[in-house]
């Protein structure tokens, strides 16, 4: 009887790893299984587009808002963005991809919340490491990292993609009209980013406005540890990761109550 309990305590502890494991194998394998390249794919894909992208902007903006190189500059703005948005959308939609395994009283929605966001963050940021490493080794870009503050920057879109993904993934399932609502009213935030520009290139009464999205923050971060002499004083990480923290309280204090609702639909 001892022995038995023995055997099976380990077994109950590391149960979490081992099943967030199994769904991030599951969603490497799903995703792009069924097209050649499998999971590869998934990292050459947001590489090759954002590719294309630098060189259609480059002809449209000639010379960038910081530095010299525009791919360097777009590239600082979109890759954090994208982070944010692919986390944003796998996560909202957890528990519908997972519906099959969370039938196990053994898997939990917050397995399946961990397992996506683990897959979502390896998977963006080998891509950002890909397009960076490239384009600072094809172009003579005069620029000197400060990697704190890309951390930093890249943390807080991981904060802001997982609390607003976790409270979306409760909407997403409780009102299915919210889904393309969400889609519809978020559709301007590359616009309004400071992908393409800078924050202090706008009026200040625009300013006043923008500084209430929280990627504006994010993009400015990461931006200030690419090039040494921009200074953004307007960032503030306490703003976003407080963002961040209410909506993934709401969001996980809200699916615990009705995410087996949810299951059994």
């Amino acid at each position: 009887m001892a022995e038995n309990i023995v055997n099976v305590a380990p077994r109950r502890r590391f149960r979490m790893p081992r099943t967030i494991a199994a769904l991030m194998l599951r969603e490497m394998s799903t995703t792009n299984g069924r097209s050649p390249g499998g999971y590869l794919w998934a990292v050459l894909e947001p590489v090759l587009a954002l590719a294309l992208l630098s060189v259609v902007f480059s002809y449209m903006f000639r010379t960038p808002a910081l530095g010299v190189n525009f791919p360097l500059f777009y590239a600082t703005g979109y890759l954090p963005f994208m982070y944010y948005s692919e986390l944003n959308a796998k996560i909202a939609t957890s528990i519908r991809f997972s519906r099959p395994l969370l039938a196990y009283p053994t898997v939990t929605f917050v397995d399946a919340l961990i397992g996506r966001f683990l897959v979502t963050s390896m998977t963006q940021m080998l891509v950002a490491y890909i397009i960076l490493t490239g384009i600072l080794t094809l172009f003579d870009t005069r620029t000197i990292l400060s990697f704190p503050p890309i951390f930093l920057g890249f943390a807080m879109a991981a904060a802001l993609g997982l609390g607003l993904g976790t409270l979306n993934c409760y909407l997403f399932s409780a009102f299915p009209a919210w889904e393309r609502a969400w889609g519809v009213l978020t559709r301007p935030l590359f616009i309004i980013s400071c992908i393409l520009f800078t924050f202090e290139a706008v009026p200040e009464s625009a300013q006043q406005i923008l500084w209430f999205n929280p990627l504006v923050h994010v993009t400015g971060t990461v931006r200030s540890g690419v090039y040494a002499t921009y200074d953004a004083a307007y960032t503030s990480p306490l703003y976003v990761f407080g963002i961040s923290a209410l909506a993934l309280a709401l969001g996980l204090a809200l699916l615990r109550g009705s995410h087996r609702a949810f299951v059994n639909e």
